[in-house]
């Protein structure tokens, strides 16, 4: 199972792959996506409503939702006896941002300001 993971900040000499093939790992899945997506277009939605809105049966659910909050994709919120999932935008967008490909770029060959 993957464990809570958090990015560290990257040097030359330190770059935390695990971290992000975790995270990877966690988007490389049609109903993660679909997931996600549907805490895109809802905001905060209640564990209850995810099930019939994803069609999935809440074992499954749950085994998906538990994935993406130990990458970091999602958040968790329990009010009562409900727990309340939001999509984490900056962890995506982080994700999905210059930060990422500059990694794989030579120092000479990244863009002035990238990844600063």
């Amino acid at each position: 199972m993957i464990k809570e993971l958090s990015i560290l900040t990257q040097t030359e000499d330190q770059v935390d792959f695990a971290g992000y093939e975790a995270k990877f790992k966690a988007l490389a899945d049609q109903k993660r996506l679909q997931i996600m997506y549907e805490l895109t277009q809802r905001g905060s939605v209640c564990v209850c409503d995810l099930v019939n809105i994803v069609d999935m049966p809440q074992s499954k659910l749950s085994y998906h939702l538990k994935i993406l909050l130990d990458a970091g994709l999602i958040s968790r919120e329990t009010k009562g006896t409900w727990s309340y999932y939001e999509l984490n935008h900056s962890e995506v967008n982080r994700l999905l941002s210059p930060e990422l490909c500059c990694i794989f770029r030579k120092n000479d060959d990244r863009p002035s300001g990238c990844c600063s």
